[in-house]
Order: structure tokens, then sequence, then C-alpha cells
């Protein structure tokens, strides 16, 4: 019986996530909102923190484990299913000047996103999940981060916001600056440099949109090579947190066991995803259900991460981390810029 019991009561707390999901698909498909370009995935965070403020401690405390099922379990699958807006001819049809000004544009503010924060004394965990945000692609790229390693849930709202604040600023002025004649770029090399610095997929859809078909198009296929990026990127920070948990539970390496190093089994399946649609067939109305089925997926994931977040954890966080993501968003403006008019292989 008591069995039965928590697993209505962790039901019950996934269908709660589920309603604030719907009801942030619904918003995102109001005219105020789609003309921001905002995706789910940001309403649904903002509803959930606006639960976490309010509601919730009104709620039985008997739901929270099915809120921790979504930020957790439906948080991976959602990031597997992920792949399936992906294939490898993708990365082909772009060639290699498009990889290697993803690779360095992803390499470069990762590291330096985590130097950076270093030099501003912040949270380890905070400052890498807002420089994988930064660097690769938003919202989906703090939360396989976030799955890796295991942090805080209002660290990875911190991160989310940045993310926010900063693409939207930026999906509002790269049309502005291209349209003045201001960055000088053919639409073929502002593909690249639109594709390879904005922090959504979303931003890049709204700004590249807002230019040109011909833009839009490139744009979107190089922001899909950054999302590939993504595995590696994961499988080095899984390999990192598994060697700082061993220096700290382990201070005589010598004479200690050895430790596995823990893989994030979903950053492999999402690999093993986009290869099996770069192989396969499957028609467009079966990818396009599935890809919404992900959208809902990874939107109850990030409701799920607010409603754990309270203004007093922001408050706790301070204003570091968007000093960073400020940082990192002037870097990605200007190097991004020199490697896109300059660049090639």
């Amino acid at each position: 019986m008591k069995i039965t019991e928590k697993r209505s009561d962790m039901l019950h707390g996934m269908l709660l996530i589920a309603l604030f999901s719907c009801a942030a698909f619904y918003l995102c498909g109001l005219a105020p909102v789609a003309r921001l370009s905002l995706s789910p995935l940001i309403i649904g965070i903002v509803l959930g923190m606006l639960y976490a403020n309010s509601l919730r401690n009104r709620l039985p405390a008997t739901w929270v484990p099915g809120i921790l099922f979504c930020s957790k379990q439906i948080l991976r699958l959602g990031i597997v299913l992920y792949g399936f807006r992906l294939t490898f001819q993708d990365v082909a049809a772009v060639g290699l000047t498009a990889l290697g000004i993803d690779a360095i544009v992803v390499a470069t503010t990762v590291c330096g996103g985590i130097l950076v924060g270093r030099w501003l004394k912040m949270d380890r965990d905070t400052a890498l999940l807002t420089s994988v945000g930064s660097g690769i692609c938003g919202a989906a790229a703090i939360l396989g981060a976030e799955a890796t390693l295991h942090s805080k849930p209002y660290k990875t709202a911190v991160a989310v916001s940045t993310v926010v604040i900063f693409g939207t600023l930026a999906m509002f002025l790269y049309p502005a600056l291209y349209a003045n004649g201001m960055l000088g770029l053919s639409p073929e090399r502002m593909g690249l440099y639109t594709g390879a610095t904005l922090h959504e997929v979303a931003h890049v859809v709204g700004a590249g949109n807002a230019m040109s078909e011909e833009i839009s198009d490139a744009a979107i296929i190089v922001k899909m090579i950054r999302v590939m990026l993504l595995v590696p990127v994961l499988l080095l920070i899984g390999y990192s947190a598994a060697r700082r948990r061993k220096s700290s539970d382990e201070p005589n390496a010598e004479t200690a066991a050895p430790r596995r190093i823990a893989v994030p089994w979903f950053a492999l399946g999402f690999l093993a995803v986009i290869g099996f649609n770069s192989l396969v067939w499957l028609p467009a109305p079966t990818i396009d259900f599935i890809n919404e089925a992900d959208t809902f997926l990874l939107t109850m994931a990030m409701t799920a991460l607010g409603a754990e977040t309270s203004i007093e954890k922001f408050k706790k966080a301070g204003m570091k981390p968007f000093i960073l993501a400020a940082i990192l968003f002037v870097w990605l403006m200007g190097a991004g810029y020199l490697l896109s008019r300059y660049l090639v292989f």
C-alpha cells in the first residue's frame, strides 16, 4: 500500500509539472511571446520559479519526488531525443570552415569562461554551467551539464537566466547591425557568424529569419553542429567531475582502490540517436512528432528546475554569473565576427 501511495504522490508531482509545461506551450504561442522567439523551455522555467516563490510551501511535500524525477530522469531522456534534430549529413553540408569555427568558439568560450569564473571567485559549477550555455546551445547545454555535474537546481536556473538575457539581446542586435551594413559580411558568412555565436537555437532561428532565408538556413545548420559538440564537452565534464570527486574523497591516491569514471550515458545516447537519424530515414511527420514530444519533455525538466529555485537562491548567487555572461557575450560577438569573416579551411 505504501509503495502505491508513493507512486501516486510521485505522479501528482509529475502531473503538476506537466500542467505547467502545457501552460508554457500555450503562452509560447501567443503573439507577444512568439515575436520574442522565446522557447517553451524558457517560459517553463519562469513558471516553475513563480511556483517556487508562491505556492510551493502550500502543496504536499510528498509531491517533491515527482518534481525531482522530472528534473533528472525526464531531463536525460529529453537530451537523448534531442539527437533527432541532427544528422551527420548536416556537418558535411556546411564544410570544414563551419566545423572549425564552431570548435574554436566552443573550446575558447567554455575554457575561457571557467578561467574568468575563477578570476571572479565564482562557484565552480555556476561558472561552468554559464560557460557551457553561452558556448554551445543555451538551456539544452546547461541541462546536459547539470545532469552530469549533479549541481543544485538554482545554479542551473541562474545560468539559464544569463542565456535568456544575452541571447535575446543578440537576437535583436545582429539583424540591426546587418541591415545597417555595419558588419560587412556576405549572407553565407553572416549565417556562419549567427549560428556560431548566438546562444539558443530559438535565438538563431529568430535572428536568421529577420535577415534572410539564406542566412537562416546556414545559421541553423552551423548551430546544430555546435549542438553536436555538446557530446565531447559532456564527456570531458564527466571525466573532470569524477577526478575531482576522487581527489576529495580519496586523499591517499596510492592506496585507494581505483574508481570508475562516470560517463554520462545520455550523452552517448544523444550521439547514438544522431547516428540513427543519419542512417535511417523516418517520415517527416514522425520526426516532427518526436521533436515536439522532446520539446515537451525538456520543458518539463526546465519547469521542474525552476520549481526548485527561490529568490533567496538567486540572491545567494549574486551578480557574478551575469558579469561572466556579459564578458562571454562580448567575446562571442568580437571573436566570432573575426573568425566568421576571415577563417577558411
